[in-house]
């Protein structure tokens, strides 16, 4: 049995390259749009290898997002404030210089299918050369979580009853797809 994760007093503060944090905390970059169980499932775990883990909500240039970037910070925090040694940040720009910034050299990332692992590894590749000091470590998502994409949660959003929607996204996630698409639960939907 793994001892609980430490308190957040262990993470090293915003912009602090301290050298001696030897890996203990991680940083996990993403768009959360939205927070998905599986993003929620990777920060859990990693909550309990690493002394802190520092969620940061970033742009992705090549998606168009559904969430602004302080809705997403919102809810990422809504759905980790039970892990008391996470902590998020919005972020532009390279995900290994916002690594630095928080003074770790983790760069964790979650992967779902063989397709994430070869855009992963070619990413790698490029934040290895980008900063050689910074190591990428990866963790499978569960898979039960493994579909879950944000194309997903458009489709089944205006189907879906709440209950089904858990299955997908945090709690607090939930109400915030029911109004950024502008649909109600179904009456009677047979799925929640």
């Amino acid at each position: 049995m793994l001892p609980p994760p430490p308190t957040a007093a262990f993470l090293p503060p915003p912009g602090r390259a301290d050298r001696t944090d030897g890996g203990a905390t991680a940083v996990y970059t993403g768009s959360f749009d939205p927070i998905t169980l599986g993003h929620l499932d990777v920060i859990e775990r990693a909550s309990r290898i690493f002394t802190g883990i520092v969620v940061g909500v970033g742009i992705n240039p090549d998606k168009q997002p559904m969430f602004t970037l302080e809705e997403r910070v919102t809810l990422v925090k809504a759905s980790v404030a039970h892990l008391a040694n996470v902590r998020v940040a919005l972020y532009s720009g390279l995900s290994v210089a916002f690594v630095r910034e928080q003074g770790a050299r983790v760069l964790l990332r979650g992967v779902r299918s063989l397709t994430d692992i070869d855009a992963e590894f070619t990413m790698t590749l490029a934040n290895r050369k980008l900063d050689p000091a910074v190591e990428t470590v990866f963790l499978m998502s569960d898979s039960q979580y493994s579909h879950i994409s944000s194309s997903l949660l458009k489709q089944i959003t205006p189907l879906a009853g709440d209950e089904a929607l858990r299955q997908f996204v945090p709690p607090p996630v939930v109400p915030a797809l029911r109004a950024k698409l502008g649909v109600e639960a179904p009456a009677e939907s047979g799925l929640g």
